[in-house]
């Protein structure tokens, strides 16, 4: 996947999902009701070492801090990619700790491709 556009110049989660949408990235993985970690449209359990952090966007609201968000773009170990996102500070897009111990524990390795 070639790097046509300056993503990281990118200002809003809109803006660098619809750039990663253009680049065939936009299948979602997700945390659900039983803690357990799928990628879209898949009946597979992910565990954290079957996944990697190949890049992650930070957004800050300029005034508001409940618009903060964090994007992460995952790799699976079929070179599966797709992204997570998340909202950071007071609350968080998932209850409980569970979601943020299994993304401490996925292995990052970035890469400029993403």
């Amino acid at each position: 996947m070639e790097n046509h556009e300056n993503i990281d110049r990118m200002s809003t989660l809109s803006q660098v999902m619809e750039t990663l949408r253009k680049r065939g990235i936009h299948k979602e993985f997700r945390m659900n009701e039983q803690c357990e970690m799928k990628y879209e449209n898949s009946e597979k359990n992910y565990q954290p070492d079957e996944l990697t952090i190949v890049k992650s966007y930070r957004f800050e609201g300029d005034s508001n801090p409940d618009d903060n968000a964090v994007l992460y773009i995952i790799q699976d170990n079929e070179k599966n990619v797709g992204i997570i996102i998340d909202s950071y500070g007071a609350d968080s897009n998932y209850p409980g700790e569970e979601f943020d111990a299994f993304l401490r524990d996925i292995p990052i390795q970035y890469s400029d491709e993403f």
